[in-house]
């Protein structure tokens, strides 16, 4: 996926029998899913108009082009969409965007590296960078705080960590 569009929500199949579908919203305020106009699907062969109806339990019901049955709408579940960047906010210094984060090499205090990002999860407590690297069988979940993450550079694309004990293999 292009670096110039970031995932800002999913469908998540259909919703009744008329075409509509239900919608997750992977955005900081729910409703501005579809504010960013044209979305696009994962490989920008696709692209949608999005017009919510309202809430539904973990999402909205909505209305996308090119979708007038249950069975079209069935059809595209799971299709993560993604919006032009240019599109998006601009974020203070102290926030990012999930997507700039995933890849970044993150190096302890004294300059060891321990892996990269491969994801960034959060499950209700909070963000959680997941760390993949040499000595990290199964990874490791750091969380996402000012504390643990001093530093995110994006420009030299890495992180600065002061983990929690226990997060990394000594």
């Amino acid at each position: 996926m292009s670096q110039d569009r970031i995932c800002v929500g999913a469908i998540a199949g259909a919703f009744g029998v008329k075409g509509d579908v239900r919608l997750k919203s992977f955005c900081a305020e729910a409703e501005a899913v579809a504010e960013y106009g044209l979305l696009w699907s994962e490989d920008g062969s696709q692209s949608f108009e999005i017009i919510l109806n309202g809430p539904i339990k973990n999402g909205f019901s909505a209305r996308i082009s090119g979708v007038s049955t249950k069975e079209q709408g069935d059809a595209l579940s799971g299709t993560r969409l993604f919006a032009d960047r240019s599109a998006l906010p601009s974020l203070p210094d102290d926030e990012f965007y999930h997507a700039d984060l995933i890849g970044l090499a993150v190096f302890d205090t004294g300059g060891k590296e321990l892996g990269r990002v491969t994801s960034v999860e959060n499950h209700g407590a909070g963000d959680f960078l997941e760390i993949q690297g040499p000595g990290l069988k199964n990874g490791a979940l750091l969380p996402f705080t000012h504390d643990a993450v001093p530093t995110v550079d994006l420009a030299s694309a890495r992180i600065i960590t002061d983990p929690p004990d226990g997060v990394f293999p000594e």
